[in-house]
């Protein structure tokens, strides 16, 4: 086993995690614990982001995020179960990443706007908003198929490494 997810990247994960659920779960009768929940959920987005260029290997974007045409390569092998394992996030699970990433900024940032004098009431503002809480509700959907497909496909428990941090070495065609 190697250590791929250090301590700061799982705790931020699982927050990031309990800040949507919550942040969802609050929509409509705790409008006080939405927004503290929207904030609390920024602050975790915000240090994953300072994280993702300071931490160590796994952590930084650098070495997971992928240019197009990697991604694309890697989109072909996985629609035909050919696709390599990788130690850390594969090119498809750092488009997810970024996906969410846009999402929840998104969402933090038309909650803050709504909240404004300048946009108090704002029905765009408003249906911006619910429109990237639905996305954020299809992401994470699309983030669980895709972590369950990894793991039957690559014998190896996703959600168990999120939580440990550890997973098997990289061997013969793994990809590191």
């Amino acid at each position: 086993m190697v250590r791929v997810w250090d301590a700061p990247v799982r705790v931020l994960h699982w927050a990031l995690v309990a800040s949507v659920v919550l942040a969802w779960t609050t929509t409509a009768w705790f409008d006080d614990w939405h927004k503290a929940v929207g904030y609390a959920g920024l602050a975790v987005l915000v240090a994953r982001l300072i994280w993702g260029f300071v931490g160590p290997r796994h952590a930084r974007f650098a070495q997971f995020v992928r240019s197009a045409g990697p991604t694309w390569r890697y989109l072909k092998l996985a629609l035909s179960a050919r696709e390599p394992r990788h130690v850390g996030h594969n090119p498809l699970g750092a488009c997810m990443v970024l996906a969410m990433i846009a999402c929840l900024s998104g969402l933090a940032l038309t909650g803050w706007l709504y909240t404004t004098d300048w946009f108090w009431g704002d029905e765009t503002v408003e249906r911006i908003h619910l429109a990237l809480a639905w996305s954020m509700v299809v992401l994470a959907v699309l983030h669980v198929a895709g972590v369950v497909i990894a793991s039957v496909r690559h014998r190896e428990n996703l959600v168990v490494a999120m939580a440990t941090g550890d997973k098997r070495e990289a061997r013969g065609s793994d990809i590191e």
